[in-house]
């Protein structure tokens, strides 16, 4: 199995998960010039932009490690440009999560991250 394919089981796992646990999913694989967004959901009146991040185990470290700051920034940019695009003012109320997916045992860190430009 290749990459993309991983990728997309894995996106659809997590979505599951997503949607077992409460969360409303919006969008999947938003795309725009600053980035990709894996999946924009709602929770608890929360706009949650969400990274999902796969490690078959931990030799190459803990899926959630993956997201650097490299990744938080392209993702900050990406859900600045969604809102704009979605006319959501500044202080509509957002949050930064990550689902980790460590062999089959999956995971949701809320507010994984800050804003950062």
């Amino acid at each position: 199995m290749n990459k993309r394919q991983v990728g997309f089981e894995n996106e659809y796992e997590a979505e599951l998960y997503l949607t077992n646990s409460g969360y409303r999913i919006i969008e999947k694989n938003f795309y725009c010039k600053a980035g990709e967004i894996d999946i924009i959901a709602e929770e608890d009146g929360y706009l949650c932009f969400i990274e999902v991040k796969y490690r078959e185990n931990i030799e190459n470290g803990f899926p959630e490690e993956a997201v650097d700051i490299r990744k938080i920034k392209r993702i900050t940019r990406s859900a600045v440009f969604y809102m704009n695009k979605h006319g959501l003012p500044e202080d509509y109320p957002v949050r930064f999560d990550v689902v980790s997916i460590l062999g089959k045992d999956i995971s949701v860190i809320k507010n994984a991250f800050e804003v950062v430009f």
